[in-house]
Order: structure tokens, then sequence, then C-alpha cells
């Protein structure tokens, strides 16, 4: 394995998507180093979380490959379980389960998936609710918490499966405004610690602070791919230059 392999998390190559005739992903190309933030962005049914679903096959792909840490995650040995295990998946939609307090819908996958002891699972969630800012709302049942307090735990819950990949669909996208900000803080601290991100969002503020590269959508395609100083303020594609006006108006 060459060392430009070693330090890349994803790589996708020439990725088709159909639903029916029609064609949502065309073409896609591109690769995601360790600890490296991609924010993608781009119009509404640009194909970002179709996209992005398909990096742990909760979207199956009609052509390409995608190539996870060093694993094409459509080999026939590849178990399923197995790559989910690797790969946090954080919703629009918070996707808690109603009847398990916050504590124990983080405790889930470390007792259930990866064999855990029950007490140093409960640990685990103690300190992954107090890193996401939620250590007063342990035993809290989902229909107590706000919407930007269920998405953190939902993030914690992602992280208790300690992946070495985490994605994010509109995290934000299902929350009144106010909220916005407490979840997005969240994110932003663990691009500071160096998780392995991409991030479907609207949020370009946010996009300019977290994110390594932005990947910019439209029908299918990804048109550019830059760091957030050329994508915001030299921006060469006139679908970009037009995005972003459209954004500030």
């Amino acid at each position: 394995m060459t060392d430009t392999a070693r330090n890349t998390m994803v790589e996708i190559r020439d990725l088709e998507k159909y639903y029916s005739s029609f064609k949502v992903l065309d073409g896609i190309s591109g690769s995601v180093k360790k600890g490296e933030v991609i924010v993608i962005c781009g119009p509404s049914g640009s194909g970002k979380s179709t996209m992005i679903r398909t990096i742990n096959r909760l979207e199956e792909i009609d052509g390409g490959q995608i190539v996870v840490d060093g694993r094409d995650i459509h080999d026939r040995n590849y178990d399923i379980n197995q790559l989910r295990s690797k790969i946090g998946f954080v919703f629009q939609q918070f996707n808690l389960f109603p009847h398990l307090s916050a504590r124990d819908n983080v405790t889930l996958s470390p007792l259930k998936v990866a064999g855990m002891p029950a007490r140093e699972a409960s640990e685990l969630a103690e300190h992954l609710l107090q890193k996401v800012g939620l250590s007063d709302k342990l035993d809290a049942m989902p229909a107590s918490l706000s919407g930007g307090q269920q998405q953190r735990v939902a993030i914690a819950r992602a992280l208790a499966q300690n992946a070495p990949l985490m994605l994010f669909d509109e995290p934000t996208s299902a929350l009144d405004p106010e909220m916005v900000g407490e979840v997005l803080t969240v994110i932003q601290q663990l691009a500071e610690e160096g998780q392995t991100m991409m991030i479907v969002t609207h949020e370009m503020g946010f996009a300019g602070k977290v994110a390594d590269r932005i990947w910019f959508m439209d029908r299918g395609r990804i048109l550019t791919q830059s760091p957030p100083g050329e994508f915001f303020n030299n921006p060469e594609h006139p679908r970009v230059q037009k995005f972003l006006s459209d954004m500030l108006r």
C-alpha cells in the first residue's frame, strides 16, 4: 500500500446512482484524507445526501467504486456491519430511540455491537454526553429534550462507535435557528480534534470555519473541490458564483 493510500480514508471513483431512469449521481470522484474535514454543499436536489449515504451503503450504487479505509465497501467478503462499525452517521432527523434515555441511546452500540461491559459503556456515555454539553441530561428521555439537545445526543451516540469516519447529513436542517449554533459548536470541536468528517450542510459560515475543502455539487456532479478561501473569495465556476450570490441575497 502506498503512503497516499495509507493516508486516505475515503476514495470515490466514477460513482453512479439512478432512481428509475433519473441519474442522481453522475460519475462522482473524490478522496478524503485521514483527519480531513470535507463540507459538501450545493442546491437542493443536487445529490449531496444520496452521495454521502452511499458511503455506508444506506444507498446502493449502480456504478463506480467506494473504498473506505483501504477496503472496497462492495467487496462480497466485506460484512456490512463491519463497514458500519467504522462509520458514525448523524442524520437530519435525530433518530433516537424514544423509549431509551440519553445515556441508554449512547450505550446501545457499545453494548450490543462491541460487547463492552455495562459499567464501561455507561462511563463512556457519561464522557461523551459531557463532551457535547449534556452531562445534566444523562437520564433524560428524548421527548423532554429540545431538538438541539436531541441532535447532540445523536452525535454522542455516533461517537460511541469510536469510528474513524463521521458522516453528517444536514445535521441542523431540522432545528429551529436558535438551536443550530449549539450543534455546530460540537462539530467544530470535533474538527479541531482531528476527526475525519464529511458534512452535508447549507450553513456556509460554518463551512468556512471547519472545512479543509468544500465540494460543490450540482445535478449529480462535483463541480469544484477547493479550500474555503478559494471557494468563497475566488470561485471560478459560474455555478458556484451564482450559488454564493443567491445565498448572500
